[in-house]
């Protein structure tokens, strides 16, 4: 782009907001991105902000100016920094009055330039000692200071881990100036409720750094502040809002008690005297209020946890914490308690962790009280009328109690839990929403009840199956789910399932469901559960579950659950009798072939995926077991379906969706008869060749490396698999070497390394013999750098199995060819792999990827430790010593010991370590 004027840049400006016409506003859009890149963006951003035109171009250049800072401060030479410092306060205080989102804008930017900028040293005291005598420069003043310590762990910033202790300890020796700058603030302003608001947030950024000294912070008036206002009926909104985040803030800084007690004893005793405010809220019906304060006590138990459980009842593990948790779980709306759940799941795992009986009884009637609110919260609306929602906000709310019920159970123990529930419905009457809350609660217990011998049990199902049809619709469906997660009973008590019992009646009562429109799926999923789960009682009944299989479109299902009810009956077929199997497989088989076979009607063919899954799941969850030397018995069905599928797989070759069905359809198929597929073999292969010249879906070569798995080992069969390989390749390679290629299609390298690691764990000596190894190298160590979670890894994986096999002695015959074929790779490539692995874990991926890297680092090591402490040296002279903005990146003596903890180490774990701690340098 050519440098463009100020005009221009005003007029693009003026487009983005206020063009009528889309077009012209997508236009400047692009034109603005396109300036913000470029190196001019600097100066056309500082002289807009001088010429102050109006809001719109003021905020475009302190936008600009905060986003070059982030991302460009490597374009700045270093002698501009103090010129560009000197600009921007400048033009901070020209423009305070004009929007606070300007000034929140140009107060990152001075605060990302602060944490860069090596030679402005103490800022904090240079900001105050300029501006604190000033009071129309205080707000901008205090949100410079609110932003910077939000600024110190962005992930736009990578300042490195050197400079950021640098940055904590100079803010640390500061804060306590900036403590007493906000007092003195708070003093001089008296109510003004806006620059308390400030100070408010500018305290809690303070605290969410940890450098705030918790003995000065304990003394200090601004605590007494904080909890007057929240004790205070009158206290605006917002105000309310600020200071619950301070004090939550404050509290989170306290998590490590034991170092903080002053402060930890000021905001456990501060926080106590809330609770006559949450009721005075609780009376005004003050939503707002109520949950800020319930987000306090939560943060207040959070904190305090340890202490709880170390101590019930003494000091700071005083359980009126708990108290206050379960006044939370008593008020109507159920978003209030909702705030607490994460607090109790802790608590449950903690008390888990320990196993005291004696502790668990402390907190037994305290989960009690929880688990009776809980059960309240869950009903529904008496006017309710249908089934229960999952997806809406209440449907969501129901599935957290659910999960949260099933972690806290065993500290009031899930048989009693359980026997009171069913209690409450079989001694009282009632209203219909109690009852579907409590056989809601029940299902979500179910499970965690031992169904060995137990009568109650029993006695449940057999009163849950006898419901009549008259009772609420949303009870029956509820019911409905309590006896698909009460399988374990049905299959100790088969004869709930036998076809003696003329009625059948747990079958019987779900056949009702199924035929019911608005029960239909969740009946669907009770008969998938059973059949999981009793597969072996279940067989007599095939040939019901066939004939629902065979009319399953005349159910109102989801497709989910229409899924999961064949993918019930093919666990079921797969316990029949072996010479059973082909034919009952043959018809399960049958609707969705016919289904696919069918003449497209009017030119247009039909999505066949719906077919495609349910054929899928029936091949991936017959699994007969078959003895060595007997034929599969699937393996008939499958032959004559292949002809089918490949004419699908032809018909809609270009659409990926189905294409990718159709290969998930023929991995099941491949894997439910292993071997048995090899006539298969070479069809589909050249089928899938053939369509990925033309048409690249990845699902192919993941589809390969399934093939791949199956026959690698088959003599007879490498060459061709190797074939395959080859003409896979060449696509892929055109495909991933464009501009971009790698970041734009991950799923294909992905399915790629998946492909060639099959290959070096079947049949490593034939890929490592061919030609195609040095581009498949060339090409993972260009993909190392790719973020992206699953393509990563299975590179990571790829480059890790394959030096693993010149290390492992495995006995084999082929191990020393293989040694001296990977010692040839390893000479060719290594020292190139070995820095861009170190480049790509310092500047490219993010940590969770490292252990991945480590791994592939800790192989190269084992295979020559000498060489490799070379290439490594290497690798670590390239990395950038100093920052743009003048701080040591990383020293001299942290780079030796890097070098010396990763070569000195014992095992993979250790290389780990060194890499997560260095490369925290660099981010």
């Amino acid at each position: 782009m050519e440098k463009p004027t100020v005009a221009l840049v005003y007029q693009a400006v003026q487009a983005l907001y206020h063009d009528p016409d889309p077009a012209g506003k997508e236009r400047a859009s692009v034109w603005l991105g396109e300036l913000q890149r470029s190196m001019y963006a600097w100066e056309m951003a500082d002289q807009l902000l001088q010429l102050k035109q109006d809001v719109e171009s003021c905020y475009f250049a302190a936008q600009t100016m905060k986003m070059k800072i982030q991302m460009s401060f490597f374009e700045l030479p270093p002698e501009t920094h103090i010129a560009l410092r000197d600009s921007l306060l400048s033009h901070i205080q020209s423009l305070k009055d004009l929007s606070p989102i300007i000034v929140t804008q140009l107060a990152l930017a001075i605060a990302d330039l602060a944490l860069q900028m090596a030679s402005w040293k103490g800022c904090v005291h240079t900001l105050i000692e300029k501006y604190s005598n000033d009071v129309s420069s205080m707000t901008f003043l205090i949100e410079i200071l609110t932003v910077l310590p939000e600024e110190v762990h962005s992930r736009s910033l990578r300042i490195g881990a050197n400079r950021r202790t640098e940055i904590i300890e100079d803010l640390a020796y500061y804060s306590s100036t900036v403590v007493t700058l906000l007092m003195t603030c708070v003093e001089k302003s008296g109510s003004n409720e806006k620059m308390l608001i400030k100070v408010f947030r500018c305290l809690g950024s303070w605290f969410n750094l940890g450098v705030l000294d918790s003995n000065f912070m304990a003394n200090n008036q601004l605590l007494m502040v904080l909890f007057q206002v929240l004790q205070r009926d009158e206290t605006s909104t917002n105000l309310h809002e600020a200071a619950s985040d301070c004090v939550c803030s404050a509290l989170y800084a306290i998590e490590n008690v034991d170092t903080h007690m002053p402060l930890a004893l000021q905001l456990f005793q501060g926080v106590l005297t809330l609770e006559t405010a949450y009721h005075m809220a609780v009376a005004r019906e003050d939503l707002d209020k109520v949950l800020n304060y319930c987000r306090i006590f939560t943060e207040l138990c959070e904190t305090f946890l340890e202490t709880t459980v170390r101590s019930p009842g003494q000091g700071m593990g005083d359980l009126r914490t708990l108290e206050l948790l379960l006044i939370c779980a008593g008020h109507p709306q159920y978003e209030v308690v909702e705030i607490s759940f994460n607090f109790w799941y802790r608590l449950g795992e903690n008390l888990y962790k320990t196993n005291d009986p004696a502790l668990h009884g402390i907190f037994r009637p305290y989960i009690q009280r929880l688990l009776h609110g809980l059960a309240r919260h869950c009903q529904l609306d008496p006017d309710h009328e249908g089934i229960p929602e999952d997806t809406d906000d209440f449907g969501e709310f129901r599935m957290r109690v659910s999960d949260l019920v099933k972690d806290v159970i065993f500290l009031v123990g899930s048989m009693e839990c359980f026997s009171q529930l069913y209690s409450t419905l079989k001694e009282g009457n009632p209203p219909w929403e109690v009852t579907e809350a409590v056989l809601f609660i029940m299902a979500a217990i179910a499970k965690s009840v031992d169904p060995e011998n137990n009568p109650t049990l029993t006695e449940v199902l057999e009163q849950v199956v006898l419901l009549p049809e008259t009772v609420h619709i949303a009870v029956r469906y509820t019911s409905i789910e309590l006896v698909g997660e009460m399988s374990e009973v049905v299959d100790r008590n088969p004869r709930f399932l036998a076809p003696l019992y003329v009625t059948d009646p747990v079958l019987n009562y779900l056949m009702k469901g199924l035929r019911e429109k608005t029960l239909a799926s969740v009946a669907a999923k009770a008969i998938h559960n059973i059949c999981s789960v009793c597969r072996d009682h279940m067989a007599q009944h095939f040939q019901g579950l066939l004939d629902i299989a065979r009319a399953l479109d005349s159910f109102a299902l989801t497709t989910e659950a229409a899924v999961g009810l064949l993918k019930g009956t093919a666990l079921v077929l797969a316990r029949l009798p072996l010479e059973k199997i082909a034919e009952c497989l043959s018809d399960l088989c049958a609707v969705q072939v016919m289904a696919l076979k069918k003449d497209p009607r009017n030119g247009k063919a039909a999505d066949p995926t719906v077919w495609l899954d349910r054929l899928a799941v029936i091949f991936r969850h017959t699994n007969p077991i078959v003895e060595n030397g007997q034929t599969h018995p699937c393996q008939k069905v499958i032959q004559e379906i292949w002809p089918v599928l490949s004419e699908t797989l032809n018909t809609h070759q270009a659409d990926n969706r189905i294409v990718e069905r159709c290969c998930r359809c023929l991995r099941f198929a491949v894997r439910c008869v292993g071997k048995g597929s090899a006539s298969l073999l070479q069809p589909l292969v050249t089928q899938m060749v053939s369509v990925y010249q033309v048409y690249p879906h990845s699902c192919f070569l993941y589809l390969g490396s399934i093939l791949v798995d199956e026959y690698g080992m088959e003599e007879g069969c490498r060459q061709g698999l190797l074939d395959m390989l080859q003409a896979l390749c060449m696509p892929t390679f055109q495909l991933l070497e464009q501009t971009n290629g790698l970041r734009n299609h991950p799923d294909t390298v992905d399915d790629l390394f998946r492909l060639a690691t099959r290959f070096v764990q079947r049949s490593p000596i034939t890929l490592l013999s061919s030609g195609i190894i040095v581009h498949i190298i060339q090409c993972a160590i260009a993909a190392t750098t790719l973020d992206h979670r699953d393509a990563n890894c299975s590179v990571m994986k790829f480059v890790r199995d394959l030096i693993h096999t010149g290390v492992s002695n495995d006995h084999e015959d082929d191990f020393d060819l293989r040694k001296q074929l990977i010692g040839q790779a390893m000479g060719q490539h290594g020292q190139q792999l070995v820095t861009q692995l170190m480049h790509t874990c310092c500047f490219c991926l993010p940590p969770y990827t490292l252990p991945d890297v480590a791994e592939v680092l800790w192989e190269i090591m084992v295979f020559d430790r000498p060489t490799f402490c070379r290439w490594l040296e290497s690798a670590l002279k390239g990395l950038p010593k100093e920052t743009s903005g003048g701080a040591v990146t990383v020293t001299h003596k942290q780079l030796t010991d890097f070098h010396k903890q990763v070569t000195s180490a014992e095992e993979c774990k250790q290389v780990c370590w060194a890499i997560r701690e260095f490369t925290r340098l660099f981010r």
